[in-house]
């Protein structure tokens, strides 16, 4: 969780258009993931039928890495992971309808819980203002990370989850390989460091970890060990970018983290 927390401080940090960071984030996950897999002989055989469910889950974790990006950029790390992580929530809402499961009425209660957070967050809604419109793109990012986890519920289990992520950096860098011929990739000699680690740490190491937790833990201990990466965010952005979040902007995450906790417990007790 510390290795994934650390997408918010390297995020504001990269100075680079997003899509080309995304793009440069892709690629070198890729050949890391890439080399992982032959490592350890992970097959890279998909079904047909998998295909198409693959490339869309790429498609949206791209746009969810670049919408969340985005809304670093115009906030700060606490605004942009708090707003992200309202995507738990907004995963219940949005399973029901499209896996067609039973709506449970608690999420109703948890969902405005939810939106008290949002409005915490920041509480003049002005569209002028570089926060209200980041916490607006931090929720879409949220759908876009929601959508993508649903895709790949019924298909996850068939394969290995660095193979499934390999096939994903691939989708990400067709798509986003027309920024790598703008006049931003001068710029990148410097930022490779910075995009590397985000590579390595957060997107290869974390995720590869992350995986490793479902041997010893259950999906509902999980989701709320996954909770606490706003929290690390947090920390490490007001270690190395000097950005100490507001008594208003805690107390938001509070609730919508205290939300996530309450329907991951709820969820174990059933």
């Amino acid at each position: 969780m510390i290795f994934m927390g650390t997408s918010g401080a390297l995020g504001r940090y990269i100075d680079l258009p997003v899509p080309l960071t995304i793009a440069l984030r892709s690629v070198l996950a890729l050949v890391i993931l890439y080399g992982y897999c032959r490592y350890k002989g992970f097959s890279f055989k998909t079904d047909k039928r998998h295909r198409l469910p693959i490339v869309l889950s790429g498609i949206f974790l791209g746009a969810h890495w670049i919408t969340y990006f985005y809304s670093l950029q115009l906030s700060s790390v606490a605004i942009g992971m708090l707003s992200l992580f309202t995507y738990p929530i907004i995963t219940s809402f949005l399973e029901p309808l499209i896996l067609k499961t039973k709506f449970q009425k608690i999420h109703l209660l948890l969902g405005l819980l939810v939106l008290a957070g949002i409005y915490l967050l920041n509480p003049n809604l002005d569209f002028e203002n570089g926060n209200t419109i980041a916490v607006a793109i931090g929720v879409f990012s949220a759908i876009l990370y929601s959508l993508r986890n649903i895709i790949l519920k019924n298909r996850v289990t068939d394969y290995n989850g660095s193979s499934l992520m390999c096939f994903q950096m691939i989708v990400i860098v067709v798509v986003l390989s027309p920024f790598f011929f703008t006049d931003a990739i001068n710029a990148v000699p410097d930022q490779l460091p910075w995009v590397f680690i985000l590579a390595l740490l957060t997107t290869a190491i974390g995720h590869t970890m992350f995986l490793g937790c479902f041997r010893y833990f259950s999906i509902t201990t999980i989701s709320i060990l996954s909770s606490v990466q706003p929290i690390y965010g947090i920390i490490l952005g007001a270690i190395f970018l000097k950005e100490i979040p507001s008594l208003v902007t805690v107390l938001g995450g509070t609730l919508i983290l205290s939300a996530v906790a309450i329907e991951s417990l709820r969820t174990h007790k059933m």
